[in-house]
């Protein structure tokens, strides 16, 4: 009993190790790199980029909420192929359930899309 005690303290003491190193390591790594990088700060440092023109307008810009959605759609379409893609590597192994879990898959997506359309999602003007 105590030997699977000492399995599991184990276990737990590599878990807490790994998150310790994982605070420690961006902390250290972004020391360093404040402590090494060299600073000459400017006026014309401080200004904002636009393509190498100097800025002519305020900074926030008000953009139209189908941009963001059109991405987000390109997002999702695009994670997609993330899943289709072992999915068609492994067919022969999978067998039809797959078939059948992928063609229900494929099939929410194209409800979507068409949600997306009926929307005017998809309208870029």
């Amino acid at each position: 009993m105590g030997e699977s005690l000492n399995v599991y303290q184990n276990s737990y003491l590599f878990v807490i190790m790994f998150l310790i190193l994982a605070l420690l390591l961006p902390a250290i790594a972004l020391t360093a790199g404040r402590f090494l990088r060299p600073s000459k700060p400017s006026a014309e440092k401080q200004t904002t980029y636009e393509s190498g023109i100097e800025p002519f307008h305020q900074s926030w810009i008000q953009y139209n909420v189908r941009y963001y959605l059109f991405g987000l759609l390109f997002v999702i379409f695009d994670v997609e192929t993330v899943f289709l893609y072992p999915w068609a590597v492994a067919y022969q192994k999978l067998g039809f359930f797959a078939f059948i879990e992928m063609m229900l898959f494929i099939i929410m997506l194209f409800i979507g899309l068409l949600y997306a359309w009926k929307k005017k999602v998809l309208k870029w003007i």
